[in-house]
Parts: structure tokens; sequence; C-alpha cells
């Protein structure tokens, strides 16, 4: 099966044959105006498929599909908002050279538009599908799931890409293109209007069980989701997709010139766009990892619910996620399963299935969220994984009464000058051996106490659920200090992993919050502990381990 990857050597099209390198069947051809970089794209892959670079301008592409006589193409180039006058000219070349055609198109209109050719493409016999990424593939797969259970009614969505992905200079163009000007989107029933980047939202993206991102700024993006999706769900009344770019502070610097385009009615902010991929790639700190979701509100049995699907990709697997639908549909059709013959958006050419197979052996995953669903404050936040801790751990955490559990507790405190310190400020026990313990838990009305007496030494607590920028994590108040706790499930433990603190409200410093390898896990059939609070350069402040059994 031969392919061109017209931008085969940029971004996303390179990725798309990073993907694809071990495939036997395919000859891919990467395509581009400068052969010289396609050859050594070429020289660098390696894998099962063939590659061979050839120089292509779109703006003479039938001649291209003439001599190479592909079985298909896919344009990896744009922005696709600024193909000018005759946007579609590569769609129509691959119909009248009967070949067929995917495109990794981000512009709402262009892909929307894109329906036009359908019975010319019926005609010819081939394929053409226009969208086929994340935004609207998945987005559409997610919410067909959404719809077995419920009536879609309102529809919020973004990426948020590791600040180590990079960023092509024709996506950046494409963003800086519409900063600042109309966005066409479903509100309040009715065709209407957004500002690109100058709407905002936060969303804290959890998949229960794993470690979450921290709290995201996501603004207003043109993608084709905001047209092609609102006609599959009848019901729907309100749609929104974001993207969170990091670092935050160059995401405001957009947010700001987006807001001053359109209330100064100032000229296209393009010119700039090289300067903001210049600035985007330097600056690569942080975590990398990235991630997606997608929320949706409406009735199911005559009651309100609004469900979450979120998405995390650790470290170089994630910036593969948007060339991953043209990947799956490029194997099915040298598996001979081929898409039906029309052209059209591809938001239903795959199901989260696909996907799933998709993700499998790489460090991506996935989990729905219940978001109305209340309960004891741990089931709550760790949504259906709360389910997969062992036995013990579930039942010391799901209850919404007072209880007691008792046992034993081996403690030891820290021997530096500043630990102790510090470990008599939060009311930490002294050290010591085979010390009875009872912790008693208190219900109120914000989460609840839990007062740990190690050998009549009172050590207590409160927590709660996070909400705002903190939502899906713990609450943890000691005295005036506060940490905020991920719970994440590793082999069968239940870790506790700091992500911020504050002193009366106001921010600790990320560099100086305390941490420590802590857990809570099942051992004989009883409750087991084991708690590390240690601080840089302090080192250990206080650890205590041992087991519980309900009183």
């Amino acid at each position: 099966m031969k392919v061109i990857i017209l931008g085969g050597y940029g971004v996303f099209g390179g990725r798309l044959a990073q993907l694809l390198r071990d495939v036997p069947d395919l000859r891919i051809f990467i395509a581009g105006r400068d052969g010289e970089k396609a050859r050594k794209f070429c020289s660098s892959i390696k894998g099962q498929a063939k590659f061979e670079p050839v120089a292509i301008d779109r703006r003479d592409i039938g001649a291209a599909l003439s001599e190479i006589e592909p079985d298909l193409l896919v344009d990896a180039t744009g922005p696709f908002q600024q193909y000018g006058s005759n946007p579609y000219s590569v769609v129509e070349a691959c119909i009248d050279a009967r070949v067929n055609y995917l495109d990794f198109a981000d512009g709402a209109d262009f892909v929307f538009g894109v329906s036009k050719y359908d019975d010319a493409a019926k005609a010819a016999g081939i394929y053409l599908l226009s969208g086929v990424s994340s935004f609207p593939v998945l987005t559409a797969a997610v919410l067909r799931e959404f719809a077995k259970t419920m009536d879609i009614k309102k529809v919020i969505g973004g990426i948020a890409p590791s600040p180590h992905a990079g960023i092509g200079l024709n996506v950046m163009r494409a963003v800086i293109g519409y900063a600042g000007t109309p966005v066409k989107l479903l509100r309040d029933g009715k065709e209407s209007f957004g500002i690109g980047l100058a709407e905002s939202k936060r969303f804290t993206i959890a998949v229960p069980g794993r470690l979450p991102l921290r709290n995201i700024h996501f603004s207003l993006v043109d993608v084709p989701d905001l047209q092609v999706i609102p006609p599959q769900h009848p019901t729907m009344t309100d749609i929104w997709m974001g993207a969170g770019p990091v670092p935050e502070v160059l995401h405001r610097i957009l947010n700001l010139l987006a807001k001053a385009k359109h209330a100064l009615r100032l000229a296209s902010l393009v010119p700039f766009s090289r300067l903001f991929y210049r600035i985007l790639n330097l600056m690569k700190f942080g975590e990398h990892r990235g991630g997606m979701f997608v929320t949706a509100s409406g009735q199911a049995n005559g009651k309100p619910v609004e469900r979450s699907w979120h998405l995390l990709a650790e470290a170089d697997d994630g910036p593969l996620i948007p060339s991953m639908a043209i990947e799956a549909i490029v194997r099915k059709t040298v598996a001979g399963d081929r898409p039906p013959p029309g052209s059209r958006p591809a938001i239903n050419a795959l199901e989260l299935s696909d996907y799933d197979s998709l993700f499998r052996g790489r460090e991506i995953y996935t989990g729905f969220r219940d978001d109305l669903e209340q309960g004891p404050i741990y089931r709550t936040a760790l949504g259906p994984a709360f389910a997969t801790l062992p036995q013990q751990v579930v039942a010391l955490h799901d209850s919404l009464s007072e209880r007691q559990w008792v046992g034993t507790a081996q403690i030891q405190r820290g021997s530096s000058l500043l630990g102790r310190i510090l470990a008599a400020f939060i009311s930490a026990p002294p050290s010591g051996n085979d010390i009875p313990v009872t912790v008693t838990f208190k219900p109120d009305d914000k989460g609840e106490w839990w007062i740990r007496n190690f050998g009549g030494k009172i050590f207590k607590s409160h927590q709660r659920l996070g909400t705002g920028k903190n939502t899906h994590l713990i609450m943890e108040r000691f005295g005036v200090v506060e940490v905020a706790l991920a719970l994440v499930i590793e082999d069968e433990r239940l870790k506790l992993v700091p992500r911020h603190w504050s002193l009366m409200g106001f921010p600790l410093p990320q560099s100086l919050l305390p941490k420590g390898n802590s857990f809570e896990s099942e051992e004989g059939g009883s409750f087991h502990f084991d708690v590390e609070i240690a601080a840089p350069v302090i080192g250990l402040v206080c650890a205590y381990k041992g087991t519980l059994e309900p009183q």
C-alpha cells in the first residue's frame, strides 16, 4: 500500500510515520516542499515500512499523484484555516486521481465543509475523511459512550499538551490566526459565537487512581468539534472546547492579546506566530505529562447527571495521540477494513475500543467519573478506582459514621534540629516501638477528623475533599498548615502523594513541600499504614507505621 504523507517531516506527519514504521506492507512517501528535509527524515527513521523522500508542493499535488499513484494521501500540513480562496485543492486533486484522503485538519469550517464533496467521492469510489485527530474523533467517541446512558445537554472538553511535547509552526499560526476572532459554537441551544482564546475555564484532569495533572487553565479554540458534534446529539444545547498550553504565564499573555484584538479591533496577530512558536518551544519545563478531558451534563432517568472522561499520557507517549486516529485507519485499511466511500468529517471513524487498542502497551491511561456522585471522601476522590483497593483499606474509608480502629505502631522522629522543631509544630508523636494506637474518625459537614492517639499522645488532622483548583485531591489540615494530597493506587497500595501546601491559606514554596513514601495497604488481613513526613533540606520529620483493625 502506497501512502503519501504531505508534510511528512513535520510535527504530526513525522509522528504518524513513527507510528506506522512497523507495518511491512507500507511504502510511505515523506513529502514536502523541502526535498532535503524529507531525505534527512527518511534516513533517520528505521522500521519494516519502506520510506522514500519526495519534494512536493501542495500547489502541484496533481502531478505528484499521477506520478506516484498512491492508495492514500495524508495531509499533515496546515494551517487549514488559511488555505486561501481554494482551501480544498488537495481534496479535489485526490478526487480527480481517485486517491483516498485523510487529514489532520483542526479548522472547524474546513472540516465541516468537506461534506460537499460526498457525491463526487462516492462516484470515484474513494473515502475523504477530514479532521482525523483527537479533536474531533476521540471527543466524538467519548460522547457516544456517554449517550448510551444519558441525554447530553452541555459539553466541555479540552486538551493539555505536555510542555515538553513541542508545537509546530503551522499549529501556532492556526491558533494565533483565530485569537480574538469570532468562533462558531452552540450556546444556550442557539448557534452563537465565542471569542478565540479570550474565554477561559479551569479543569483538573484526574484519571481515577492515577496521579492527576495540576489544575490547568484552558482557553476556547476553534476546533471541528464545535460544529460537527452537535448534530449527532439532538438534546445538546452547549459545547465548548479548549486548549491548555503551559507555561500559564505565556498562555495568559495570549489571552490578553486576544481580548485586546477583539475589543480594539486590531489587525491579525499572525505576524507574531513565529515569536510565540520560538518562545513556547524554549520554555520546556515542568512535568512531562499531558492529558485530555470531556465532560457532559444532562439527564438520565429524569435526574440530572454530570459525567467526565479523563486521559493521562506520560512522557513521550502523549504527543503521539493526535496522530493515532490516522494510524488506526491505515492499519485497518491494510487489514482489509477500509472506510466506506464518501466525503465527511471523521467523527464516526473510530470508537473508544479502537483507541484502547492503540493505547495498550503505552503509558496512556483513561477513566470515567460520575461527578455528581457523593459519599465518603476517599470513595468520591477515587471514583470507580476505589473498588479496586484491598478489602481492609475499603473498610476503613467507606463510611460516613463515627468509628474507631485500634492497633499498634512504630514511630520515628527526625534527628535534625529543624526536623524536631517541625515535628513539635505539627504535634507529631514521640519515637517508640509497639505503641498502642487508636484512630477515631469523626465526620463533619466538611469532611472528617482523624484523631490519632499514640499511647496517650494525640495527633490529629482534618481531611476534606478539595474544590476548585484542588478538585479530586484530599486536603489534610494540621493546625494552620494544609497539604493537598493525590490518591494514587499502585501495586495494591493506596499512596498519598503531596502536591502543594499552604500556611493559613497562603501558598508555600513548592521546593519546600514535605514529601515521603506514604501508603495504605492490607497485610495478613489487617489494615496497614506506613506514613513518612520528610522535607527538602530538613530531612525526616516523622515516620510511623503499623496495623489497625476495627474496634
